[in-house]
């Protein structure tokens, strides 16, 4: 049995199917695909795993329309850590220049 950590949230779940509601109503399970855990934890790990899809599908073991609907996915999930990565430095920036404004913003010492 194997225990779920924060990190596997990250990179598709626990290895147990999880109970889904499908688009006429009913409940169903969405199981992982089988073989190991693609890691996708980070912007380097996604590309590693778009350059994988593109050689699978030039070697004729992807069909071409899997590896589209594969390259899509992955291309939102990498465009989401750049958007992240874009955000944290602008907060980080965005503190830098508060903490630089603050002292003028009390007047000068007299």
């Amino acid at each position: 049995m194997t225990m779920a950590t924060d990190d596997d949230a990250d990179i598709g779940g626990n290895d147990s199917a999880d109970l889904v509601v499908l688009s006429d109503g009913s409940a169903g399970t969405l199981s992982p695909p089988p073989g190991p855990k693609i890691d996708l934890r980070d912007p380097h790990a996604v590309r590693r795993e778009l350059a994988a899809v593109y050689r699978d599908t030039r070697a004729g073991r992807l069909d071409p329309s899997a590896a589209t609907r594969l390259g899509y996915l992955l291309s939102l999930l990498l465009r989401a850590f750049e958007t992240t990565e874009l955000q944290d430095r602008l907060e980080a920036l965005e503190r830098t220049i508060g903490e630089r404004r603050e002292p003028h913003a009390r007047g000068p010492n007299r």
